[in-house]
């Protein structure tokens, strides 16, 4: 399928639209090298990724492969684990949860190590993992090295061309570096010079902690090795080379390195290649190398450029004129903090780097961005940095299709696709259910089973939560092909739950038993606590809507009419998208449990409000003052992904000033690295997103939060500004923003009121659009 950008407006449906607000490139930068790798700068081109720390004398520069990953393929289902089904469902009804939960660690977990408890680098399930460190040692004529003196340092990552440059002079003499994950050639590319020849003096090294070895060959570095599959050590292959280009001076080999003396210039090609879709892939990362070497360098970089822009440009964002950007990034984060309304172009600038990082850590055909997105620097990343299907994943998505860059929600269906059939299995064996079911976590060998505990590890929820993002591409691109082809996994996820239900007898409700509410506990009456329970509230507004996107599905493809009339039959029997409690608040659980942790980071309960539609302020306005509720007892202060998470909440319940202060809490600089389940979560001086530690999830969340503050099409019609911070009224403007339906959307505004605004479509069609506070409908134009 193709996608493209309608960049011609002919016709407006409102007063014209002036000339674009000039808007200053976007760009993070920093006056000295980065001190830790949560200060480094990440390019990548959607597989391959790179990180530099901009040293002087000694430079780091981490790769990265999105492929590359330990485990492998395993059955891990316990296929005994339905005969305890009857007990645990039955000691749920009598109000035992603690000794179902028993029940469920004893016989319903996972079989094996499972995800190794977050720890699963050598164990099938497996890790993503850095793939290794390109060290570069400079030497400079006529200085000391142990006392190394620079001036005029800047480096810098320009979001507008998706290349990282640094510059700084030593003794005299102007040193530049540029690099850039090529979109092009799919190579890494890192160009060194000088402004006077002779100046440029390294060694190159090339290694990884574990798991490999380096070589010398044809006056290349190659470093190759074999991941841990958990099993017989006989996992994943991999393959990096590092091949120098040099002007002037000499290339030499000491023992593993290379060493290049009074060169002029110096090119830098960086390939890598795994077997875990390309089977020739060490012959495929020397093809790299070989195509790249015979482009000169400005051809290089203009078609990196051409090729990144065609999705970066397709958005922007305009809230008023900023003086931020005249200081370093990190010190820029703590001026935001103490007077964020001096510089309204941060949020711009964040909103426009979750963007870049979308574009950056994904590739149609490939895989979707992992908790890391794409950059790791270690071998057993946090969580194994893996698919989290309990929101993290989900987060990462949800910015795509808002901002104008649908096409990277496909990476995220072909990840699906291989779910099914082991989630098939994993039905079966743990519920004796049709159709498929996934868990909390999943990786890409196709990971299914529960974790390997209840308190956690029993969600079944995350194949119908992510069913909801391949929905979300069909309802804003309205492509009937594309719908047809994920139908298979919608009907499956649909199948289960309609297999799978019970009856509460208190209510008469079908919900979903044994399952958790995500990571979420409760007191008992009896004081004790647990997790375990019968339809939490995240599952009952799933289910809700799994079924009812079904439905439509089935009309709209003309099938299966038998399996659209046994859901209608079955949301008639389905519990409301929400429950009033005696507090006020919504409901997590069926019953009015007590939490353990009242201020836990996970808020899934309101998934009825976002991601699904099930709750509006204007439809279901009880129910929206309940979620409120719900917020305000949560709390603000969280882990950097919970942040983004309640932002997109308050969003939704049209509270823009309560949004933005998410957003500026989110922005706290941290250099913490620790894991954090509970307060403190903010941004490193990177801008990437700390829990701590880093999870890209935070940043996507944000993203889309901020698109959420201005516009937001899942109420049957397109609301411009439902969401508007006190901070954004005096002036703004946004070209390229998306809306449900295959609508570009632009508009203007002043003083808090929209002045000019343009709906666009391939074929002009009636649409509801909700302008100032007022609906009407309108005809959009091509």
């Amino acid at each position: 399928m193709t996608y493209k950008l309608i960049t011609t407006f002919l016709l407006t449906i409102s007063i014209t639209t002036n000339s674009v607000a000039q808007v200053k490139p976007q760009r993070l930068w920093f006056n000295k090298p980065a001190t830790q790798w949560e200060e480094t700068i990440p390019v990548g081109n959607g597989r391959l990724g790179m990180m530099s720390d901009g040293g002087v004398l000694r430079e780091n520069v981490v790769l990265n492969d999105i492929t590359l990953w330990s485990g492998g393929v395993q059955d891990a289902n316990n296929y005994e684990a339905h005969k305890s089904l009857p007990d645990i469902r039955k000691l749920l009804l009598e109000g035992k949860n603690d000794e179902a939960q028993q029940l469920v660690n004893k016989n319903f977990v996972a079989k094996g190590a499972g995800s190794g408890h977050g720890d699963g680098a050598d164990v099938p399930f497996g890790c993503y993992q850095v793939l290794g460190n390109l060290r570069m040692q400079f030497a400079y004529k006529g200085v000391d090295s142990s006392n190394i003196q620079f001036q005029n340092y800047k480096r810098e990552l320009s979001l507008n061309d998706a290349v990282a440059s640094l510059v700084y002079t030593v003794n005299g003499v102007t040193y530049r570096r540029e690099y850039f994950t090529s979109f092009g050639d799919d190579i890494g590319i890192i160009k060194i010079s000088a402004d006077k020849p002779g100046q440029l003096n390294l060694r190159l090294g090339l290694d990884r902690p574990e798991r490999s070895e380096t070589v010398v060959k044809n006056n290349a570095l190659e470093m190759s090795g074999q991941l841990n599959n958990g099993t017989d050590g006989k996992g994943m292959k991999y393959l990096t080379k590092i091949k120098p280009q040099v002007k002037g001076g000499e290339l030499a080999v000491s023992d593993k390195q290379l060493v290049i003396t009074d060169a002029d210039e110096i090119m830098l090609y960086f390939s890598a290649g795994t077997d875990f879709k390309t089977k020739n892939f060490e012959t495929e990362t020397q093809r790299w190398i070989d195509v790249a070497v015979k482009k000169s360098y400005i051809v290089q970089k203009r078609n990196h450029i051409a090729n990144y822009q065609q999705f970066f440009n397709r958005t922007m964002l305009y809230l008023g004129g900023s003086k931020g950007d005249n200081l370093p990034t990190d010190q820029r984060l703590s001026a935001f903090q103490k007077d964020p309304g001096s510089d309204n172009e941060l949020p711009v600038l964040f909103f426009q780097y979750g963007r870049y990082l979308s574009i950056s850590s994904t590739r149609v055909g490939l895989l979707p961005p992992n908790l890391q997105g794409l950059w790791a620097n270690q071998i057993q990343t946090p969580w194994n940095g893996d698919y989290h299907l309990d929101v993290n994943i989900q987060m990462n998505q949800w910015p795509v299709e808002v901002v104008n860059l649908s096409e990277f929600n496909l990476p995220l269906a072909d990840l699906v696709k291989g779910m099914v059939k082991p989630g098939e299995k994993t039905a079966k064996a743990y519920y004796n259910a049709d159709g498929w079911v996934a868990h909390v976590i999943t990786n890409v060998w196709g990971f299914t089973e529960p974790g390997e505990e209840a308190s956690w590890g029993a969600s079944n929820a995350g194949s119908g939560w992510i069913c909801n993002n391949l929905w979300e591409h069909y309802a804003f691109t309205l492509d009937k092909n594309y719908l047809k082809d994920i139908y298979p996994i919608l009907k499956g996820a649909a199948e289960f739950y309609n297999s799978a239900l019970v009856k509460d007898p208190k209510t008469g409700w079908l919900v979903t038993a044994p399952s958790i509410s995500p990571e979420n506990s409760f007191y008992l009456p009896n004081g004790k606590t647990a997790a375990i329970c019968m339809g939490p509230t995240v599952d009952n507004q799933m289910t809700r809507e799994l079924f009812t996107n079904v439905i439509t599905a089935c009309e709209v493809l003309g099938v299966d009419g038998a399996l659209k009339t046994s859901l209608q039959n079955k949301l008639k029997q389905l519990p409301p998208p929400g429950v009033v409690g005696s507090d006020g608040r919504l409901m997590e659980w069926l019953e009015e449990y007590k939490e353990v942790e009242p201020k836990h980071r996970h808020i899934a309960h309101l998934y009825g409000l976002f991601p699904a539609p099930l709750i509006t302020p204007e439809k279901t306005p009880e129910l929206a003052a309940a979620s409120a509720k719900t917020l305000e007892a949560r709390g603000d202060d969280s882990p950097g992904w919970s942040k983004a998470y309640k932002l997109l909440f308050w969003a939704r319940l049209h509270d823009g000033n309560r949004a933005n202060k998410l957003l500026k809490e989110l922005l706290v600089p941290t250099l913490d690295t620790n894991m954090n389940y509970g307060a403190g979560g903010g941004v490193y001086p990177n801008m990437l997103v700390a829990g701590p530690p880093f999870q890209i999830d935070g940043n996507f969340g944000g993203t889309a939060g901020i698109a959420e503050m201005l516009i937001q099409s899942h109420d049957g019609y397109i609301d411009i500004l439902p969401a508007m911070p006190d901070a954004w009224k005096a002036s703004g403007e946004v070209k390229g923003l998306k809306a449900r339906g295959n609508f570009t959307v632009n508009f203007k505004w002043e003083n808090g009121k929209v002045t000019d605004y343009q709906v666009l479509s391939k074929t002009p069609q009636k649409v509801w659009v909700k302008v100032n506070g007022e609906k009407k409908e309108v005809t959009s134009t091509h």
